[in-house]
């Protein structure tokens, strides 16, 4: 992990001389990362472009790596259309993930486990070689990987609800990344016409949420993440290379939202399955 915490020292070094005029400044990143901590709204300043948020991130990215001490992974966001429409987005975004983010499956939550909280359907992967850097297709991050996750993603926007989030913005809050529940691990198969197999159904399973009672709250497709789920790895791959990093193995990855993103309430249960994935076993996160 020591590569890890020294490329995002140094782009946040870099920052401190390159900086655009709307990154956010070290007080107005201290104060972000105040408000993370304390789970209060926060004010984020207009991120105007790509590189305002990117600096902006990494400058909050650096003081979560102090309080947390450990890169465990990256989730990719806005990888759903839904979703990238709902912030008036038009491509992914990235985040860093850190050390105590992830729970087990059943764990009970805080409903107000952040300044924004929120649930949403999602997935993780877990990276085997350094050769999921180069992927170029699904099948390519299958062979990279050896275990895919359930899992409920815990996000917390951060940022006062008056205050409209771009995509730019949701970047420069690190994607929201606070918690969330990993399920049972599925081992990727070892043969190939199985990993075949694989791709296809988590290209065409069906996602669904269920709250307390076994009600349906929402459901989504494979396919509605970058029309495969695995193609998230692929987009992560290339974002984090332009700014010197990589993923490494024993590292997870989030892939995104199967769901909308909707607010959690106290004595709520939230249960998601992966119909047609086999071997998936539903994940299940608990609001006190």
């Amino acid at each position: 992990m020591n590569s890890q915490r020294a490329a995002i020292g140094a782009a946040l070094l870099a920052s401190a001389f390159a900086a655009p005029a709307a990154c956010l400044t070290d007080a107005e990143a201290a104060a972000l990362f105040d408000s993370y901590a304390s789970r209060t709204p926060a004010t984020l300043p207009p991120m105007t472009s790509e590189a305002d948020a990117a600096c902006s991130r990494t400058k909050l990215n650096a003081l979560l790596l102090l309080q947390n001490g450990k890169v465990v992974g990256y989730k990719a966001g806005l990888t759903n259309p839904a979703v990238q429409k709902r912030f008036g987005a038009d491509k992914p975004v990235w985040g860093v993930l850190y050390d105590g983010m992830i729970l087990d499956d059943g764990a009970t939550v805080e409903a107000a486990f952040g300044a924004r909280p929120l649930f949403e359907a999602d997935m993780l992967v877990r990276v085997k070689s350094a050769d999921i850097n180069r992927a170029k297709t699904p099948m390519d991050v299958l062979e990279s990987i050896d275990q895919i996750i359930p899992f409920i993603e815990l996000p917390d926007l951060v940022v006062a609800p008056s205050q409209a989030l771009n995509g730019n913005g949701i970047s420069a809050i690190n994607v929201g990344a606070r918690l969330g529940v990993a399920g049972k691990p599925i081992a990727v198969p070892a043969f190939r016409g199985e990993r075949f197999a694989m791709i296809d159904a988590l290209r065409d399973m069906t996602v669904v949420v269920i709250d307390t009672n076994g009600a349906e709250l929402s459901r989504g497709k494979g396919s509605d993440i970058l029309e495969h789920p695995l193609n998230a790895v692929v987009w992560l791959a290339e974002a984090l290379a332009r700014q010197g990093l990589a993923m490494e193995p024993g590292q997870v990855i989030s892939l995104g939202s199967f769901s909308p993103l909707t607010p959690p309430k106290p004595g709520q249960k939230v249960t998601v399955r992966y119909d047609g994935l086999p071997g998936a076993t539903p994940v299940s996160v608990t609001f006190r």
